[in-house]
């Protein structure tokens, strides 16, 4: 299989290390807009590794990145991105005949009148109106496959074939105890993406009322998570999770519920009412003249980046989905879960823990799709192809799953 990566963060940059420990790899094509990043990556893996090479790439130049995906013959784009440039990259692999694979799906838009009741443009709903080009041509564009989306849709649907027969609620929590020495605020994730789903409206979906959204940091709950981590008080983020389960996966609600903390929480909301969250530019004296600048861009220059910050870090981080239902007619709730430390991620692979965790999902899909155990065309999620065999790949891997039997609540 031969990969255009588009992204060399710390994701794309993790996605590399995980992937050159694999023999479906035929080679993978690094790209980034700076390709210093991208020459980084390839160079950290060594000159005996001869199946990685560098470009330069914009990802929002959708023809570029048509060009180049032809021209180096690939046969799937890995967007390690943020979610502004899902649409370029998406139609782009459409246009040159390539497969698809995505940890974030394209953005959402707030209701106008009432966000936090109606949903506007889901997360998501962009590339779901394409599905139908994508089947015609016989291509399969693989949705939200990271850790969370990702793994997390895999456990719904292992939870749906093999623990229950009738689901109740699937709860996709997240939490850690992750620290980070030197920094009172320091995101282990993109601060964009982060922003992105903190202060949208959270969207929840029930059967008998469908997709509708709550007010950011709704329903608090604290969750016991396993390994140590502990009670994490978890709050309502819109996640695309939400948007993905019931369209293949039988519910009667679905829920996303994340670990932020009140300190955390206060400075989001301190950033919102500052506009400081805002991605629409603004204009900035400057020593040569005026310049425009998006007030979220500057946040995330002021912040370090994720990928340098895990010598500094310590902790565990655990992204799970909890399931309540029935099964053999008794009720039944369990807790399947990913727990990665980041002093075993730093000392294996020398990427902290939550942006090594999210690039080991989409190399496993890359492999499943590479020897023919994921074959499918059109826009899908991860829980509309078989669980198991993705699970067992986990464990090959060396980053086994765990499941928990939970007490009923």
């Amino acid at each position: 299989m031969r990969v255009l990566l588009v992204g060399a963060g710390g994701v794309g940059t993790a996605v590399t290390r995980i992937a050159a420990r694999r023999d479906f790899l035929t080679h993978m094509v690094v790209a980034d807009y700076d390709p210093a990043r991208a020459e980084a990556a390839v160079a950290a893996l060594g000159e005996q590794e001869n199946r990685f090479s560098a470009h330069r790439l914009d990802a929002s130049d959708e023809a570029a990145v048509r060009r180049l995906l032809t021209e180096e013959n690939c046969d799937v784009l890995l967007n390690a991105t943020d979610p502004r440039f899902v649409m370029p990259l998406f139609n782009a692999a459409l246009a040159a005949g390539a497969h698809y694979v995505d940890m974030a799906m394209s953005l959402s838009v707030p209701h106008p009148a009432a966000p936090y009741e109606q949903c506007g443009v889901k997360l998501g709903d962009e590339q779901f109106a394409l599905a139908e080009a994508w089947e015609e041509a016989d291509r399969l564009a693989l949705v939200g496959m990271g850790v969370e989306p990702g793994l997390s849709d895999v456990f719904a649907r292992y939870a749906a074939d093999e623990l229950f027969d009738e689901i109740e609620e699937l709860g996709v929590r997240d939490g850690a105890h992750l620290t980070v020495e030197g920094y009172d605020f320091a995101p282990s994730f993109s601060i964009w993406t982060t922003i992105e789903e903190c202060l949208n409206p959270p969207v929840v979906y029930e059967k008998d009322r469908g997709w509708f959204t709550t007010a950011p940091f709704s329903e608090p709950e604290v969750f016991d998570f396993p390994e140590g981590i502990g009670p994490v008080e978890c709050v309502n983020v819109e996640h695309e999770e939400v948007l993905l389960m019931p369209r293949w996966v039988d519910a009667r609600r679905v829920t996303f519920k994340y670990g932020l903390g009140d300190d955390f929480i206060a400075k989001l909301k301190t950033l919102r009412d500052l506009g400081l969250d805002s991605t629409a530019k603004v204009t900035v004296p400057g020593a040569d003249g005026p310049v425009r600048v998006s007030p979220r861009d500057v946040v995330a220059a002021c912040l370090p980046d994720p990928a340098t910050l895990g010598d500094r870090m310590r902790g565990k981080t655990c992204a799970g989905t909890w399931v309540k239902g029935t099964k053999d007619g008794a009720p039944r709730e369990v807790y399947l879960y990913h727990v990665v430390d980041n002093e075993w991620t730093m000392r294996e692979y020398g990427s902290q823990a939550v942006v090594w965790q999210t690039a080991l999902n989409p190399v496993i899909a890359l492999e499943l799709i590479a020897d023919g155990t994921w074959k499918a065309s059109g826009v899908l999620g991860p829980e509309a192809l078989p669980p198991r065999p993705f699970l067992d790949l986990l464990g090959a891997y060396g980053s086994p799953w765990g499941l928990r039997e939970e007490q009923r609540h």
